[in-house]
């Protein structure tokens, strides 16, 4: 347990989801830099207070936003992966960029970035960049000619809508034709979730930022919509005769209810 020493248990959540669903569903997810790391992290503590649907509500994130990135980065030459919240995301061990084609920067605040170099250390063509994302001084280092993808999964709900907007537009200006994704919950599924999080005790947790669509938030900071992804399309697709029968419930309450979640992909 050294590596993990001083890291913050929420750090240990969405690295928990991608664990268990590499090692249960490994057809449709596999993450395993993740999965080494399980025998030094109190795995079976968290994932026994988890549900089977809210593990993979969190590794389908992952596995979409994998799918996004590989397609950037094959469109272009060279380019830049921005991952904002980085947290301990291992998605540069999951895609392994060609070092000519793609640059990671791994971006979050200072002592989870110090957290992240013990447990994950700092590859090849791998950046850490400790900060606060709405102070733009981050952008500093990277090279603003690439082609730039950033992805913000698991943050923006923590704010309030005008400091995402704001964010978004800075990041236009910051970085021109640049191409963000970042995952949304509309009014209600927020709503539902704070209502969860309030019952379980943490009063330090609320969610604020929602979204109804894609198209609202692109027309409010002044991008273009590229994709409204669903967050369990494959999933269900793969895994139907596999997953408990809440799981798929839920997945589809989500989806098609209303479309409660899901991955918005805008262009500067």
């Amino acid at each position: 347990m050294s590596k993990f020493e001083g890291v913050a248990d929420t750090l240990y959540i969405p690295l928990t989801a991608r664990i268990y669903v590499s090692e249960h569903f490994p057809e449709y997810f596999r993450d395993d830099k993740a999965v080494s790391l399980k025998s030094e992290m109190p795995y079976e503590d968290i994932a026994s207070k988890s549900s089977e649907y809210f593990q993979m509500a969190g590794a389908c994130r992952f596995y979409n936003t994998d799918q996004m990135v590989k397609a950037f980065i094959e469109q272009h030459e060279k380019c830049s992966i921005i991952n904002i919240g980085c947290g301990l995301e291992t998605s540069y061990f999951r895609i392994a960029p060609d070092p000519g084609k793609a640059v990671f920067y791994e971006m979050d605040l200072p002592e989870v970035i110090r957290a992240r170099r013990k447990v994950l250390g700092e590859s090849e063509n791998e950046i850490l960049i400790p900060g606060d994302m709405f102070d733009f001084a981050w952008t500093e280092n990277i090279d603003k000619k690439l082609p730039a993808f950033v992805t913000v999964i698991g943050v923006f709900q923590y704010f309030e809508e005008e400091k995402v907007i704001g964010f978004l537009k800075q990041l236009k200006e910051s970085f021109p034709g640049v191409e963000v994704i970042f995952d949304a919950m509309t009014g209600k599924a927020i709503k539902y979730a704070n209502n969860y999080i309030k019952k379980t005790g943490n009063n330090d947790a609320e969610l604020h930022f929602s979204a109804d669509n894609g198209q609202s938030v692109a027309e409010k900071c002044g991008m273009k919509l590229v994709e409204e992804r669903p967050f369990f399309g494959a999933a269900r697709k793969q895994l139907k005769g596999k997953l408990k029968l809440y799981t798929r419930i839920a997945m589809k309450v989500v989806d098609e209810g209303g479309r409660r979640g899901f991955l918005t992909h805008l262009k500067g």
